[in-house]
């Protein structure tokens, strides 16, 4: 990201300041000053922002989270928790459910990543269809019990399959 001053000047907002942010889509930074009332309507009409302003800092921070407003975030995976697959059940109308037991971590349904590791070889990736304790939807499940885990578009589990729960975590850019 990098800020390109355009044009800079002493006294007040003008039509033609207007209309030179206009014509290379930019915005308008006064300090301590006030716009002409025909470049106001002008700015309306063209759809320029005017930012008006007493003290510099509140410009400087306004313009340095704008331009980390554009950075693009940083994605991070964060593992949730890891299930060992204990014995396979075929659902009618559901498909491929695998009785599982959390062996660390917590077990999210909530945006959650799924991998199917076999042998130490990933397998597959992909979503989690449905999570379930006893019949019921859960949310979560925590490290030592057990549950049912549903994953979308895969029937090829087998009993000592590992699936590792995950989440992709989005962290904002800075400057």
């Amino acid at each position: 990201i990098k800020l390109q001053v355009i044009h800079r000047g002493v006294g007040g907002i003008t039509e033609s300041d207007v209309l030179l942010a206009s014509a290379s889509r930019a915005i308008i930074i006064g300090f301590n000053i006030r716009p002409e009332s025909k470049a106001t309507a002008l700015a309306e009409r063209e759809g320029v922002d005017i930012r008006l302003y007493t003290i510099i800092y509140d410009a400087l921070a306004d313009i340095k989270a704008a331009m980390e407003g554009m950075l693009e975030p940083t994605l991070k995976e964060r593992v949730l928790g890891r299930v060992e697959v204990r014995q396979v059940f075929t659902v009618s109308k559901v498909g491929t459910i695998a009785g599982c037991y959390v062996t660390e971590g917590t077990i999210s349904r909530q945006n959650a990543g799924v991998r199917v590791i076999r042998d130490h070889v990933m397998v597959y990736q992909g979503k989690m269809s449905s999570l379930r304790r006893f019949k019921d939807d859960v949310r979560e499940v925590q490290q030592g019990y057990e549950c049912g885990i549903g994953v979308e578009n895969f029937k090829d589990m087998k009993d000592g399959d590992i699936l590792e729960v995950f989440t992709v975590d989005k962290i904002a850019g800075k400057l």
